[in-house]
């Protein structure tokens, strides 16, 4: 069963864009729509790294029945109403609340997240070994995400707004810079994401052992939490921040 037209105007404001949905990527719906993440995710769908494939191939891997998943994302959407739009968004607005938002919420929660790790493993490496591997990956997270942020900061991000007002000024660039450090994210991204992936898939999606102590429950609440962050976090780079970067060095090069 297709989606129908009804549908797509019910789900997306932007009649221009209605094409058939099963041929939309994973990553357009949820740029169009970011609440379309929550049923992408409950089904184990990538939205952010792995986002360029249809709709239908997404579900087709994961083994999950394309009708259904029309319905969760019809009644998903339809009860959207305070989601924002983020690719309407000013384009230095979004640096800012991506700066604001997510960069700060990493670095006030890796401590108490490797405090976490770090305790389970110390206390339940012999009943659930997982654990140890788990403790290694987070650490290789936030090994991965601080310098990541650092470089965004001091480099991309100061880049983009200087484009901004090159744009506004009315001035050209002589040379094309910014696919250059966005191709560095982008990787750093999939690295990201194949950490908190194998995390995912160790906890078998933070699924808690039998007689779980309240450290191990905080622990998987956590790095959950930390998870779905990322993602929305990556989403918003690789699938909105970053193209209209690129478009707006593309419009005012010489």
């Amino acid at each position: 069963m297709s989606f129908n037209l009804m549908i797509v105007v019910h789900l997306y404001s932007n009649k221009n864009d209605m094409q058939d949905l099963q041929e939309q990527t994973v990553a357009q719906i949820v740029t169009q729509n970011i609440k379309s993440a929550d049923v992408f995710k409950k089904h184990g769908i990538d939205f952010c790294c792995g986002g360029n494939v249809s709709v239908a191939k997404a579900c087709a891997r994961k083994g999950v029945d394309l009708q259904t998943f029309e319905l969760e994302l019809d009644q998903a959407l339809s009860t959207a109403t305070t989601a924002h739009n983020y690719a309407t968004w000013d384009l230095g607005f979004l640096v800012d609340f991506i700066e604001n938002t997510h960069h700060i919420y990493v670095r006030e929660n890796v401590e108490i997240m490797l405090q976490y790790t770090n305790r389970v493993a110390e206390v339940h490496a012999e009943l659930h070994p997982e654990v140890v591997r788990i403790n290694e990956l987070t650490h290789s997270l936030v090994a991965e995400l601080m310098p990541h942020m650092q470089k965004e900061e001091q480099i991309l991000f100061p880049f983009i707004k200087k484009l901004l007002q090159l744009k506004k000024e009315g001035k050209n660039v002589s040379k094309k810079f910014v696919q250059s450090p966005i191709n560095v994210m982008h990787m750093e991204h999939e690295n990201a994401g194949d950490i908190v992936k194998e995390i995912a898939s160790l906890s078998k999606n933070f699924t808690l052992p039998e007689g779980a102590c309240n450290t191990y429950r905080a622990m998987y609440a956590k790095l959950e939490e930390f998870q779905n962050d990322l993602f929305q976090h990556i989403h918003l780079e690789n699938n909105i921040l970053f193209p209209k970067a690129i478009l707006l060095e593309e419009q005012i090069s010489l």
